[in-house]
Parts: structure tokens; sequence; C-alpha cells
């Protein structure tokens, strides 16, 4: 694929995902490989790539996510105003995390991307918080683009942080000196391909030299 049709195309997929289709080992390794070319703070590497696969533990986390969800979902949402695009889509958005929630331990694959360090504790400064993320988001999405051009879909997901320290045990993570970032779904999708979404306009997003 072409770069800008990936950049413009990697959407969220949660109904297309085939839920039945295995993702072979070295697809994933792959897209990987194109993960880890992305920019590090102070050039450390310090990621780490947790991949899920083991029913049982996906079946742990998904019931996890599915309850953080729920817990979510009752916070209630953003007001947008007429004409915004984002308020046509709102109802599509939900329906469509709602039915991963309640499908996240079926999910082919689970990618928890994780970052070498915390933040977490009382005199963290924001420079330390936005470093050791700033480390991991890039390849984060470097991994998504990679897997959209190759014909898998993803959804970036992090309800299921509220029970990290669980996920952490089940899966043998050091929780006290690994973070996770996310909560990558993986998958084959199904149906046609995917087209730009609309978003806000950028004269009101863009400022030049002053806000």
């Amino acid at each position: 694929m072409e770069l800008e049709h990936v950049l413009s195309t990697t959407r969220a997929v949660r109904k297309r995902l085939d839920f039945d289709r295995p993702v072979p080992r070295d697809l994933i390794l792959e897209c990987l490989e194109q993960a880890v070319q992305a920019p590090t703070g102070s050039n450390r590497q310090g990621w780490q790539w947790m991949i899920v696969t083991d029913p049982a533990k996906k079946k742990a986390i998904g019931d996890w996510y599915r309850d953080s969800w729920y817990v979510y979902s009752n916070l209630g949402r953003p007001n947008y105003d007429e004409g915004d695009p984002r308020r046509a889509q709102q109802p599509r958005v939900v329906v469509s995390a709602q039915y991963l929630a309640d499908r996240m331990g079926e999910v082919p694959v689970m990618v928890i991307p994780c970052i070498e360090g915390r933040v977490d504790g009382p005199n963290t400064s924001n420079l330390a918080i936005a470093g050791l993320y700033g480390s991991i988001l890039p390849a984060a999405w470097s991994f998504m683009l990679a897997a959209r051009a190759r014909g898998l879909g993803t959804a970036w997901t992090t309800l299921h942080l509220k029970y990290e320290r669980e996920v952490a045990e089940l899966l043998g993570i050091p929780y006290e000196r690994v973070t996770q970032a996310a909560l990558i779904t993986l998958g084959y999708f199904t149906g046609e391909g995917f087209k730009p979404a609309e978003r806000i306009p950028l004269d009101s997003i863009v400022h030049w030299d002053a806000w």
C-alpha cells in the first residue's frame, strides 16, 4: 500500500474483526520489526512487547476489560455541537466499542506494548511522563500501521489498565519496573477495505505563532 493510504485508512477495527482466523507468528514479528524502527528517548529502546494468544489468558484479560468498559461507559460522553462530525460518529463508535468489549477475550491476538520504567509515583514530573510514554507510543502506532499495510486490523485500547497489576501478574510482567501502555487487538478483518474518516477542520485546531 502507498504510505498516504495506510496513514489515512488505519481505522479501529472492532465489529469487522475476524475472530476465527489466526494470525501467523511470522507476520506479527514482521510488524514488530517495523515498530522498533520508531524513535525512542535517548535511544534507550526500552520497549517490551507482550503478545497474548493463549485462550485462557485472553479470556481473563477480556473479563477485566469488559468490566472496565461498563464502568467507563456509564461516566457520560462529550456533547458535540450540531455540524461537528464527531456528533454523527459517536453512536457508531459507542456501539462498536461495546461490541469489542463484550468479545475482547475472543480476539485472535492481544499486543501489549510495554516500556521499562514507571511514572506513577507522587513526585513524578510531566517531563518524565512525556519521556516515558513518548518512547513507546510511536512504536505502538508504527506497529498498527505495519499491520494495516499487511492486511491486518487493529484497535488501540487502554481500558485494561484499570487492572494493570492483575494483568501483569497473570502474564509475568514485572509490574514494579515495567509499564503497560496499551492493549492493541490484532486480527484479519472482514468486508472491504477502509476509507479516510471525516475529521474536524484544520482551521479549528491549528494555530500559527499564537493561540
